[in-house]
């Protein structure tokens, strides 16, 4: 028997100190202690009054700790020991707080998209075999319609507001207050088991294809100790809790931040991301690079319409000949463009999908340092990352400390699976062996990236799914040219995959098809293109020039142009089976 052909990946090494915790309660009851008084949670409180300023409520440590086991104390009141628990809405402090309580010794916590349509709710409750459900008011319709259907065993549902005929979080924490105040202790005595499955989580998908994901505390909470130590967060940062909840890139994000003692502000929406970076001072933002790169644009499009494309010019080239000589004057030299972003952003965090290197130089040429991570549900997310010391344009950094990362079975370009061994990797998908025998074989976490290595930099080559195998045995990973297809102005999104070259002719002779999604309104304004002609005239002229720039086996033949969004899961992400059959 041949033994599998591996290539091993060196880890980050250690720059900060931090303190591993066994479980979230120990990780809780930490930050109280060591942050006490400082803001854990900001709250934006709306004024009822026409054009009235909002107030804020300033929720420290020690207040989160102590609502947390208030909430705790009260659902226990209510018999709910060993139960699980899923929570569906919207990012708030609520949601945590719930979370939490569940996890400090009550039960299973399951997080639910917020975005998910009501058959797959219904299927996720059913399958995780959820006891109780907390909610906010948005999903009202969805609880009563589920209240109504026999095969979801919820025996109770849970208000994250108060609410006629429901129990409801505020009430639960009040009673849970008053009990503690008489010396209650039963909740703070609830042992808690870091190691046994204490969260199930569902991939991204539809109902048929989602997986949940069984992971436990301590997966958890050794990933936030290995981020510790090489990411600079720190006490004093102020992040703003933007990626969802459900998603464990959200969640475990949140929880490293209390870890570490920054502040949490919450983002009003997609379209206020810039007022509340400004109204909140975030220094810290963790997000996608969809949105990255759509900040970038708007900072670029406004130099320009400000008719100041050569003073920025001008202040990055003295800049970059100063920083020749160790002389830093970056945040000084872009104080404006900084202060449109709330003039304290410093430090981005970008995972999901691979973000466009450009998009990274111009940050940091203003003093804005992006790194990127690599990570899935499966492994709490985190495998791997950059860091202020460890970054290579492209890359996605260098394995995370305790982490042991492989390239299995390399081609000749140094191309091959990339597999994972580490403490933060689940334990399986809940109740479906065969997936996770396919996922975890000989325990090592089977990603499903294509990966290579340069110096020990990791290179994403695309999904192994998704790869194209040409007739002369060549292969396209798609990914690589929709990056490149991404830095065109007008492109709001794009996919590249296989079509048959004639229309009952061998599937294995394929050309390449690019589907582009067009901002109409960027095409009018910057290449007076309004017809369907005109605009296929302009995108067409542009692969012809990304063409020139790669070998011809790799050259787009065919466009489909849109200005139509494509079909997405819940979490941002392009069905691309949908898409590859539609015109």
């Amino acid at each position: 028997m041949t033994k599998k052909r591996e290539i091993q990946i060196g880890q980050l090494a250690p720059i900060y100190d931090a303190r591993l915790h066994s479980d979230f309660r120990e990780l809780m009851n930490f930050a109280a202690f060591a942050y006490m008084d400082d803001d854990a949670f900001i709250i934006k409180k709306k004024s009822k009054k026409p054009h009235g300023e909002p107030t804020y409520k300033h929720i420290s440590f020690i207040d989160f700790k102590n609502d947390v086991n208030s909430l705790g104390t009260g659902l226990l009141s209510m018999g709910l020991k060993d139960k699980r628990i899923a929570i569906i809405g919207k990012n708030r402090y609520e949601w945590m707080v719930g979370y939490f309580a569940t996890l400090c010794g009550l039960g299973i916590s399951v997080p639910l998209d917020k975005g998910l349509p009501y058959d797959e709710a219904e299927s996720s409750l059913i399958r995780s075999r959820t006891d109780i459900l907390i909610f906010d008011k948005e999903h009202l319709d969805i609880v009563e319609k589920l209240k109504e259907n026999p095969e979801v065993k919820v025996s109770l549902y849970i208000c994250m507001d108060e609410m006629a005929d429901y129990h409801s979080i505020p009430e639960i924490t009040a009673k849970g207050r008053e009990l503690m105040a008489g010396g209650s202790h039963d909740y703070l005595d609830l042992p808690v088991n870091g190691d046994e499955m204490s969260i199930i989580l569902f991939t991204s998908g539809t109902t048929s294809m989602s997986k949940a994901v069984m992971l436990s505390q301590f997966n958890i909470t050794y990933n936030i100790y290995a981020m510790l130590q090489v990411e600079d967060i720190h006490r004093g940062d102020v992040n703003m809790a933007f990626l969802p909840y459900h998603h464990t890139f959200g969640s475990t994000g949140q929880v490293l931040m209390l870890a570490c003692g920054a502040k949490t502000a919450f983002c009003d929406g997609l379209k206020y991301i810039q007022k509340n970076m400004v109204e909140y001072g975030v220094s810290v933002f963790v997000c996608v690079p969809l949105l990255i790169e759509a900040m970038y644009k708007r900072i670029i499009s406004g130099i320009k319409k400000q008719g100041k494309e050569e003073t920025f010019q001008r202040g990055l080239r003295i800049s970059k000949a100063l920083r020749t000589v160790h002389i830093d004057v970056r945040r000084r030299l872009f104080k404006d463009i900084i202060s449109q972003l709330g003039g304290d952003l410093r430090f981005i965090i970008s995972g999901a999908s691979p973000l466009d290197p450009e998009v990274v130089k111009g940050f940091d040429d203003i003093g804005i340092t992006i790194v990127q991570g690599y990570g899935m549900t499966e492994a709490s997310p985190v495998l791997a990352a950059e860091n202020m010391k460890n970054m290579k344009p492209g890359s996605i950094g260098k394995a995370m400390l305790g982490v042991d990362l492989r390239i299995s079975e390399p081609n000749e370009e140094g191309i091959g699976e990339l597999i994972a061994r580490a403490p933060n990797v689940m334990s399986g998908y809940y109740e479906n062996e065969e997936e996770t025998a396919n996922t975890i074989i000989d325990g090592w976490l089977h990603t499903g990236d294509l990966a290579s290595i340069d110096d020990g930099f990791i290179f994403i080559r695309g999904r192994k799914k998704n790869v194209i195998v040409l007739k002369n045995g060549k292969n396209v990973y798609p990914e690589e040219i929709e990056t490149l297809i991404t830095n065109l102005p007008y492109v709001e999104e794009n996919i590249v995959f296989g079509q048959p070259r004639h229309k009952d002719g061998n599937h294995k002779d394929l050309a390449l098809c690019a589907k582009i999604v067009y901002n109409a309104d960027t095409m009018k304004a910057q290449y007076d293109a309004s017809t369907q002609d005109e605009i296929e005239k302009v995108i067409k002229k542009d692969l012809d020039a990304i063409n020139e720039e790669l070998p011809t086996y790799k050259h787009v033949l065919r466009l489909i142009a849109t200005d139509k969004p494509m079909i997405k899961t819940t979490t941002g992400k392009v069905k691309r089976v949908a898409e590859n059959t539609l015109d």
